[in-house]
């Protein structure tokens, strides 16, 4: 599952999804804020999930911990511009695996899912 407000962002984390590096993914949603990621969650159970930080309605922080008490073994890969080092800090404390600054290469983001699905 994909959550970030921008659409471009949404967009190009699916394509890149299909990259032959990584294993076979299905992308089973996405959303533009947490309060929708959280709903879309409950229905589908993704395995892998990327996460904006700074989002309308819910922020990614509290995304993390509500999805992350909903299934513990899920693994988020905040992708944000945020440079606020407390914030991120504070979503891996929530339960995500793995950080990604944007902006990022493909080949950050292909290297960075792969490093947390392990």
């Amino acid at each position: 599952m994909i959550v970030d407000d921008a659409q471009s962002i949404r967009n190009r984390i699916c394509r890149l999804a299909a990259d032959p590096r990584l294993p076979e993914l299905d992308i089973v949603g996405s959303a533009r804020n947490g309060a929708t990621a959280v709903r879309i969650f409950r229905d589908t159970r993704p395995q892998l999930v990327t996460m904006d930080l700074t989002m309308p309605e819910m922020d990614g922080v509290e995304c993390t911990a509500e999805l992350c008490a909903i299934d513990p073994a899920v693994a988020i890969l905040v992708v944000s511009a945020l440079t606020d080092k407390f914030t991120a800090i504070r979503a891996l404390e929530n339960g995500a695996r793995g950080f990604l600054e944007k902006p990022f290469t493909d080949d950050e983001l292909v290297c960075a899912l792969i490093e947390v699905m392990k």
